[in-house]
């Protein structure tokens, strides 16, 4: 029997929470102060094409940070374990350099703030993909789906909290333009207090070496039920299937990143020169608490359906909303709705893509396959904010919707060609004791069912065979029988 512990997996993730809340942040005030200081320094004009480089920029470490550090954590061995070095270090760096931003904004720094950008980047990179490991270390595979919404849950509550302050701390100067510089620094400053916050609660509560040999067991037989072709061994190449599926993986992270960070990166200005409102903020809490909601549901629903389904079911909702939010040009309740459906549909992907990840690896290559997880979803929002600043330049805002529909389109098309079998795990409501149900594959059986086939022939066969030495012994008895009477 195989069971989730819970309160454990909360706590895991406060490592996502502090990712996510500064994210919020980030990816809010950044492209604003850019523009304001590009416009400061160098006059009016049109700089969403620079402006996306300069975001583009940041993101290309970590082409190369995530996959290293999710290596390097691999084989890391400490007394705290291997994981938690690198989310203390990199935690502490990001909370510490963090407020510096708005201060180097308010005192007109336009190369201050890129290389705050950069370093605030590299320090988020150092931990990201350890802290994101961390759950899948502890977890069977067959559970990893239902742990990570709750991993999804925690880190949208620290979204949430980051849309919230960026509604609060946003004022405009009687330009109705300009951004009130010295209200700025509070959200990063309140950011950073949380983060030191979450990172003492996860240091205190989570002993990665003692959790680790504790799960043992339950491990291994997770891996029994892994929902790939062929069993995965260390050292040992995927099967052509299985490799087949991880490209796929990887392209479709690839496409719906490439069309959700569209929507994240120019967000703030879309809603300044084309729905005219402040209230952008709002838009995207509405998204957060929509994911947040049904985050515990979709680790639900991909024990029902499946996660190949989960999540084409969330695609088909967020193409859905993108689509239909072209045609709103003011902000009102139909584009909340919209983000309150496309917030649903991200988070049944995000709940059920990872885990299909870290299914093709074993535990001594969990954090670098998290780190192609990342890298593949790192290049897209390398290059989206290059490309979609380029189109709007060139067509104008109205290019913003329908860009991020498009490959979000692309995006279900591929990933509909990913082959793997579905094994459902369920839960008793009175021992909360979790177990495995297999649906095999019609067309590709697993490694498991057929086990299982050579198991159910065995057993005919012993039967028979019984059945046959009995009827021998049977036979002989009435021989014998027979032989009796003659003599008498």
């Amino acid at each position: 029997m195989l069971k989730l512990n819970k309160k454990r997996t909360y706590l895991i993730g406060f490592a996502f929470f502090t990712i996510l809340m500064l994210w919020q942040v980030y990816n809010y005030y950044c492209p604003m102060f850019l523009e304001e200081l590009l416009i400061s320094n160098f006059g009016a004009g049109d700089y969403n094409y620079l402006i996306g480089i300069i975001m583009a920029l940041d993101n290309i470490l970590a082409l190369f940070m995530l996959p290293l550090f999710g290596a390097l954590s691999d084989r890391t061995k400490t007394k705290l374990g291997k994981r938690m070095p690198y989310i203390i270090a990199g935690t502490c760096v990001a909370l510490i350099a963090f407020p510096f931003i708005p201060f180097l904004y308010i005192k007109n720094s336009l190369v201050g703030v890129a290389l705050l950008m950069a370093l605030i980047l590299i320090a988020m990179n150092i931990y990201r993909s350890p802290s994101v490991a961390l759950m899948p270390d502890v977890t069977p595979k067959p559970l990893r789906a239902q742990a990570n919404a709750i991993i999804n849950f925690v880190g949208y509550i620290g979204a949430i909290i980051g849309a919230l302050l960026t509604m609060v701390f946003t004022k405009k100067q009687a330009d109705g333009v300009s951004l009130v510089r010295e209200l700025t620094i509070w959200p990063f400053l309140i950011v950073s207090l949380l983060m030191i916050v979450a990172l003492v609660v996860l240091v205190l509560k989570v002993r990665e070496n003692k959790i680790v040999e504790q799960m043992k067991t339950e491990m291994e037989e997770g891996e029994k039920l892994s929902e790939t072709e062929e069993k995965i061994i260390d050292n040992k190449p995927l099967s052509k299937t299985d490799k087949t599926n991880l490209w796929l993986l990887i392209f479709s992270v690839f496409l719906w990143y490439f069309a959700f960070n569209a929507v994240e990166t120019f967000g703030s200005l879309y809603a300044k020169n084309v729905l005219k409102t402040n209230n952008w903020g709002l838009a995207t809490s509405v998204l957060a608490v929509a994911s947040l909601i049904a985050f515990l549901p979709s680790g639900w629903l991909s024990q029902k359906i499946g996660r190949k389904y989960s999540i084409i079911l969330g695609l088909g909702l967020m193409i859905i909303s993108l689509g239909c939010a072209i045609f709103v040009k003011s902000f009102g309740i139909g584009l909340i709705i919209l983000f309150a459906i496309a917030g649903v549909g991200w988070a049944i992907i995000n709940v059920n893509s990872y885990p299909m990840f870290v299914e093709l690896s074993t535990n001594k290559n969990l954090g670098k396959f998290t780190g192609y997880y990342y890298t593949a979803s790192q290049i897209a929002q390398s290059i989206t904010p290059i490309i979609i600043g380029f189109v709007m330049d060139w067509l104008g805002y109205n290019a913003y919707f329908p860009y991020a529909t498009v490959f979000m389109a692309v995006a279900l098309i591929v990933f509909a060609c990913v082959k793997t079998p579905h094994k459902k795990v369920l839960e008793t409501s009175s021992t909360n004791e979790q177990q495995v149900e297999v649906e095999p594959n019609k067309t590709e059986p697993t490694e498991l069912n057929k086990n299982t086939n050579k198991t159910t022939k065995n057993s005919a066969k012993i039967k028979q065979t019984k059945s046959e030495n009995k009827n021998i012994s049977n036979s002989k008895t009435e021989s014998k029988n027979t032989n009796n009477k003659t003599e008498n």
